[in-house]
């Protein structure tokens, strides 16, 4: 009896070990409503039957007269149920999940609940010109992820004491740091023998790019970061984050930093909004300190403004899909098809009042080259603004810009939506084969025959200004400015590889900003030189970029 008894422990013991393990790697919610969670319950059954049935069927064969009972009748059928009652009863949990299974995917059905698909996302119409104010010439981003992928790691290969130890993580978050458009992304460490060697003082920077200046810097902490996709046991982000929030639906896990420059861990936190587990939607997000380990669970609607991105795009593009394709019905998104709308195949980022934008635009299911309108959607609080503005789809609007520099054989990148003159377009960067920014492009949603492209963003504008007025004669540009003067002060230096000219007119404080390319003479300028010059002149500029210049 004794010995039986032993014998149950250590099978119990070998059961829980085997299921710690795999709890450790799989880490599932605790949650009912998770389907991970049913999931490693099955892992869980099927192990106990395991190591039940091979501690039954060992003892069996040790047996001096195994043979003698599987041969005899009797000893053969009660051998047979010493092994199958078991077996049926995990069977019997397992089909019980299976059913739950089956019962949670008819209920979250899309037949029986196209309307409530359609409101997990609730576009409201807007106003062009008054949501998107025009952007800052000097603020307009200019680097998309693989540009500033490109630029992180030519910055670490300048670090000799830590290239050799640290690799760059390719998250480069999109956010707002102290008003302007950033990418940030942790390093991490480069194996585990590199982090064996370095654990005790953690990561000890994160690769900054400024998406206007191209300026990328290696941030060194006073403390490293402790807590990371790259560390082990307990250090390790997603482990950390489920032993201290066993029951929590973790969805995205992001990187940012507050306004001091303090990394943190942004956890989103996932809940179904139909039936058991379908409608994922976020509740609110786990703010962790990255050095420290510090956390706190944010209800959404009390998630510090700092944060950027608690709604990944992935869910957003996957609910204006449905709200797209369901709005008149299920029946109707695949009979008739009436209103039935997709957004594009794409998106981008847009910075306003301090908070990231996704940018998509929306297009018939019947038409693939144009787009009905466009979405807004504020990733911090899921806000959804729709604008009703036919024009040209993002993907022709890039074969568009790439057919003015055909000889070139530029590629463009994926648009990012601007208001020009209270016109909607679409600003995107042109890259050679090597990936490097060499120039712009400005183009007009609604008539994407115009297209204005210089080396330099201003340069771009200026050209994309001149065709639009004279395709639209009634076009104003109030903000060009003309000035004349002598120079009083004059200087240059060399930036993305183009040299441009700083300015200083008598009796004007100002500097003017002017590029090689905008008057042959500009090489030979010199104080007391009579010149005119033309810009657009926007607030809270440090220099004053001119478009035309004439120098006598």
């Amino acid at each position: 009896m004794r010995k039986n008894y032993l014998k149950a422990v250590i099978r119990w013991l070998i059961c829980i070990l085997i299921i710690f393990i795999g709890y450790w790697f799989a880490l599932p919610p605790l949650n009912p409503r998770s389907a991970e969670m049913w999931g490693f319950l099955v892992f869980c059954i099927a192990v106990c039957l395991a190591v039940h049935s091979f501690s039954q069927l060992w003892d069996f064969l040790k047996s001096s007269d195994s043979v003698k009972k599987i041969r005899g009748k009797a000893g053969y059928r009660t051998s047979l149920k010493k092994f199958s009652f078991p077996v049926k009863l995990g069977l019997i949990a397992v089909l019980g999940i299976v059913l739950l299974n089956v019962i949670a995917a008819a209920a979250g059905a899309k037949i029986f609940n196209a309307s409530r698909y359609v409101s997990l996302i609730t576009p409201e119409d807007g106003n062009f010109t008054n949501d998107v104010a025009e952007i800052n010439w000097s603020q307009i981003p200019v680097v998309d992820r693989d540009t500033a992928s490109r630029l992180g790691q030519r910055k670490l290969g300048e670090m000799s004491d830590l290239v050799s130890q640290f690799i760059i993580e390719e998250d480069y978050t999109q956010i707002n740091y102290n008003g302007r458009p950033v990418r940030v992304t942790p390093l991490t460490y480069g194996d585990a023998i590199k982090w064996f060697n370095n654990r005790s003082k953690g990561i000890p920077a994160y690769i900054s790019v400024d998406m206007t200046t191209q300026e990328t810097e290696l941030v060194r902490l006073s403390e490293g970061i402790k807590y990371s996709k790259g560390e082990y046991f307990m250090r390790d982000l997603n482990r950390y984050l489920r032993f201290k929030y066993p029951t929590k639906i973790f969805d995205n896990i992001t990187f940012e930093v507050d306004d001091s420059g303090t990394p943190y861990w942004i956890a989103s936190c996932a809940c179904f909004k139909i039936g058991i587990w379908s409608g994922r939607d976020i509740e609110g997000a786990v703010l962790l300190n990255a050095v420290t380990g510090e956390s706190e669970y944010y209800p959404l609607e009390k998630i510090p403004t700092w944060v950027d991105q608690v709604y990944s795009s992935a869910m957003v593009m996957e609910q204006l899909t449905y709200n797209g394709k369901y709005r008149s019905g299920f029946f109707n998104s695949i009979f008739g098809q009436k209103g039935v709308l997709q957004p594009t195949d794409g998106y981008n980022y847009l910075a306003i009042n301090d908070d990231v934008y996704l940018y998509t635009g929306m297009t018939s299911v019947t038409s693939d080259e144009s787009n009905v309108g466009f979405v807004l959607t504020n990733l911090r609080t899921k806000e959804t603004k729709f604008y009703s503005i036919p024009g040209a789809e993002e993907y022709s609007a890039m074969s568009s810009a790439e057919g003015q520099v055909q000889h070139l054989k530029y590629t463009a990148t994926f648009p990012l939506l601007l208001n020009v003159s209270d016109r909607p377009t679409y600003f995107m960067s042109l890259k050679d084969g090597a990936g490097l920014v060499k120039m712009y492009a400005f183009v007009d949603v609604s008539q994407y025959q115009i297209v204005g492209t210089g080396e330099t963003v201003e340069e771009a504008r200026s050209d994309y200004m001149s065709k639009l007025k004279s395709e639209n004669p009634e076009l104003e540009d109030s903000e060009e400015v003309t000035v004349s003067g002598v120079i009083a002060e004059i200087a240059s230096a060399v930036v993305s590889g183009n040299t441009n000219y700083y300015i200083k007119l008598e009796n004007d404080g100002r500097i003017y900003i002017l590029s090689v390319t905008l008057s042959d003479k500009l090489p030979l300028a010199k104080p007391g030189d009579n010149i005119k010059m033309s810009f657009s002149e926007t607030p809270e500029q440090d220099g004053i970029t001119v478009t035309k210049a004439e120098l006598n």
